[in-house]
């Protein structure tokens, strides 16, 4: 088992903002490197964000909608980003009643993962929507989505399709794949 090296540990010797949005920041950082010298990162900040793995008469739930850094329509569970301060839980219920349109009645905590460690601080957190029911969907007025319940065979499909290619989807359908196997999740 590897353990923490803090003699590998690189220390900030500068930061520079580069450039502030609506939702990330960008900075770069020079480092001291574990040698002595010295070299840049460039870092996203972002404020986390939450995604719900929804299953509903054994299927899951997805929102269809255009990415634009991709090109492309993508097909992804339901999820979005953190408000200031706020729990991710809380945060996970919003998104999947905005987009879905469906309240769990439980949430339970599957993964919190970072989402690109080389470049990004953003902490994604995972939860299992439990007891839904439906409801009324209200997407942000600049979210255009279609949303769909499929098949275990149809999610299998859609990652080899690459039509479901980002890592908080994929990891869903192979949480919902150990669940199929052994019904414990």
């Amino acid at each position: 088992m590897l353990e923490k090296n803090e003699r590998y540990q690189e220390v900030t010797v500068k930061t520079e903002p580069v450039f502030q949005g609506k939702i990330i920041s960008l900075q770069v950082d020079t480092i001291q490197l574990p040698n002595g010298g010295t070299a840049t990162r460039e870092i996203v900040r972002h404020p986390g964000a939450a995604a719900v793995l929804a299953l509903i008469d054994g299927k899951m739930l997805v929102v269809e909608q255009y990415r634009k850094p991709m090109e492309k329509f993508q097909i992804e569970i339901p999820a979005g980003k953190l408000d200031a301060g706020e729990d991710p839980m809380v945060a996970a219920a919003r998104e999947l009643e905005e987009e879905t349109g469906y309240r769990a009645g439980k949430l339970r905590p599957l993964s919190a993962f970072y989402t690109s460690p080389g470049f990004a601080d953003e902490k994604l957190y995972l939860y299992l929507a439990e007891e839904l029911t439906k409801g009324e969907s209200a997407p942000d007025e600049d979210e255009f989505l279609a949303v769909d319940a499929i098949t275990f065979e149809q999610a299998q499909h859609y990652i080899a399709e690459e039509r479901i290619s980002d890592a908080k989807t994929v990891l869903a359908v192979y949480a919902w794949q150990i669940y199929r196997l052994t019904g414990e999740i």
